[in-house]
């Protein structure tokens, strides 16, 4: 996260964030990040009551900014191009913040903090727009009939490997990810029954809408 804020909760949450990813669990303290805000170590216990709560809330702050970014694609007559276009934006919010990225999913064993029943409402529910986007993909003859939540976790499941893989930067300029990517999205429309032809007319045009917003 890279915005700044005068808001005292938002900027411990930010800190919190950086902290977690740049130096590990271990450099999350309330000393570490009374020292990098500015602020005294009861602010924490005052705005999230504790370290665990701060996690949550770095996490949940994620979860909201992935939402956000996600409801900028609109529906269109493609709908096969836009769950590409929403491939595209998840990749981007991980890139654009890739500590924040690993927290909200490598953040359950950090500073005692448990996910709970809501917490994992609250991500899965982030990605009821790529969920409601398969529907459309099947109406339209694009995907083979199937269980849409089930085709979405599968699909969640090999984007979030590979933009992890990146992150970790395992795919580096000997693997030109970003040449790659389209043919991992015309992969998981291929695999979800689609047509190699229009999946490959599809990224195209996804790829094209995403350089124009």
């Amino acid at each position: 996260m890279s915005r700044a804020s005068s808001d005292p909760r938002q900027e411990l949450v930010e800190v919190a964030a950086r902290l977690l990813t740049e130096q590990g669990p271990r450099s999350l303290s309330a000393r570490a990040l009374a020292r990098e805000t500015g602020t005294s170590t009861m602010a924490i216990y005052t705005y999230f009551g504790g370290m665990p709560g701060l996690v949550r809330a770095v996490i949940r702050e994620g979860f909201t900014r992935l939402a956000d970014r996600l409801a900028t694609v609109h529906a269109s007559d493609d709908p096969v191009a836009d769950s590409f276009q929403l491939a595209i934006a998840y990749r981007q919010s991980a890139h654009l913040a890739p500590h924040l990225y690993a927290v909200m999913f490598g953040g359950s064993s950090i500073a005692g903090f448990q996910l709970s029943e809501e917490d994992r409402r609250i991500g899965l529910y982030t990605l009821r727009v790529a969920r409601d986007t398969v529907p459309r993909c099947i109406q339209a003859g694009r995907f083979r009939p199937a269980d849409p939540w089930s085709i979405t976790r599968r699909m969640w499941c090999q984007l979030h490997g590979l933009v992890s893989l990146e992150l970790a930067g395992y795919l580096t300029s000997n693997h030109p990810s970003d040449d790659e990517f389209p043919q991992y999205l015309r992969d998981l429309a291929v695999g979800a029954g689609d047509t190699l032809e229009q999946a490959q007319a599809s990224i195209a045009l996804a790829l094209d809408r995403a350089n124009n917003t």
